[in-house]
């Protein structure tokens, strides 16, 4: 992509409003921009990292047996009354009613939409145990939007549930769901506590909240300073670790995903069940593993990022290389960028007819993960120098394109 063909805009100021270092690198480097208050759209670079994301979160559902499927957003007044949360829902559902006066809500979460499914074609224990998840949108009648993506109104999600004939076999799953979520966050060179917390009104017995420590991070939570376990700081008030009694320490973090062991919760209020060895009727055992996309975008800014920008991890990084050109000719950077096309290689050029400063300066905001820089006191060599490093390098062409 030719940087002057992208539909890109950045700024060299943020907005008064933007509250987080995400806030602020995301919109000044046109990665998303704001309609209203909590509702944002995601712009061509963002998208890129968005689906990045979403690719690493979709090999990982996969490998522990996850099959993906597409769930309503508009959701029937019905099931949420035979869950119990029409009204009990925090924050509120988004309600509205249709030509016909029926009522509806925005999904803001899908326990209901996915227990009304699975009753309908679950019979036998022979068909278990299944694993279901979405990327979706949900929407959510928040209170107070703040951080840019990190508390919104509408926001982009992954969310899976499983389905169990026993207690031994969720918990065993659940442990492997833990597991796939170590992975994604690794992936993404993301730091993250798993952090015991409360279930709130998603419901359930038991649950885990993945913590990104950051400074702009909504909540509080308490770390063992010998033993390393974390809780939510709603979830205790004790000053010492029940593991081991080791002093706790408190620290803010970004909520990026939480799951739960949820049993019965929904299967026994809206009768789903299945039959068991023994043609007994017995309902089926449920959980539930949420991670936030656009979160997940913001807590990696909030982590990867320096006083010049963001530092993509290669990962997820937009585009594989930034080409730059800084000489008085384009001839030997058109070159550079058709080899790289051919091979396959996802590049955006800065073929801009702006000042090499203003290049650079882009370049380190927007945090291209490997930046190859073409100029006239270089001359055939290609300067090369990753995002989050001070040193840069020579390669010849040939040499470059082993290199990428």
């Amino acid at each position: 992509m030719k940087q002057s063909q992208l539909f890109c805009q950045t700024s060299k100021q943020a907005s008064k409003d933007a509250e987080t270092i995400s806030q602020q690198y995301l919109t000044r480097g046109s990665y998303i921009d704001q309609l209203s208050a909590g509702i944002w759209t995601i712009l061509p670079l963002g998208l890129k990292v968005f689906r990045k994301i979403e690719n690493i979160i979709r090999h990982e559902m996969n490998k522990i047996g996850g099959q993906e499927l597409f769930l309503p957003t508009l959701q029937p007044k019905r099931i949420w009354l035979d869950s119990g949360r029409w009204n009990k829902m925090e924050p509120p559902l988004f309600k509205l009613k249709d030509i016909h006066k029926k009522e509806f809500a925005l999904g803001s979460t899908h326990e209901e939409v996915i227990t009304d499914l699975v009753k309908k074609y679950l019979n036998s224990y022979k068909q278990l145990p299944f694993a279901l998840y979405q990327i979706q949108n949900k929407f959510r009648n928040e209170i107070r939007v703040t951080g840019g993506l990190l508390r919104v109104k509408e926001f982009i999600m992954k969310d899976l549930y499983s389905f169990h004939a026993t207690k031994e076999d969720l918990d065993n799953y659940y442990k492997k769901v833990l597991q796939a979520y170590k992975n994604i966050f690794k992936r993404l060179k993301l730091k993250a506590e798993v952090v015991e917390a409360q279930s709130g009104s998603i419901g359930g017995d038991f649950c885990h909240e993945f913590m990104v420590l950051a400074d702009s991070g909504e909540d509080k939570i308490l770390i063992c300073q010998d033993c390393n376990q974390a809780i939510n700081k709603e979830a205790s008030t004790k000053k010492t670790c029940r593991h081991c009694q080791g002093k706790m320490k408190e620290a803010r973090g970004i909520e990026a995903a939480h799951i739960f062991k949820l049993n019965h919760t929904y299967s026994k209020k809206m009768g789903a069940t299945f039959t068991n060895k023994e043609g007994r009727e017995k309902y089926v055992y449920m959980g539930c593993y949420g991670i936030g996309i656009g979160r997940l975008m913001a807590s990696i800014v909030e982590a990867c990022h320096d006083q010049y920008g963001i530092i993509w991890p290669s990962s997820v990084t937009p585009y594989k290389v930034h080409l730059l050109n800084l000489s008085k000719t384009s001839e030997y950077a058109d070159k550079i960028y058709e080899k790289l096309l051919k091979n396959n290689i996802d590049v955006l050029y800065d073929d801009r007819d702006v000042s090499s400063s203003y290049k650079l300066k882009d370049a380190d905001l927007m945090g291209i993960s490997t930046r190859a820089v073409i100029s006239d006191k270089n001359g055939q060599k290609i300067e090369i120098k990753k995002r989050k490093e001070k040193k840069a390098n020579l390669f010849s062409l040939k040499n470059f394109i082993k290199q990428i």
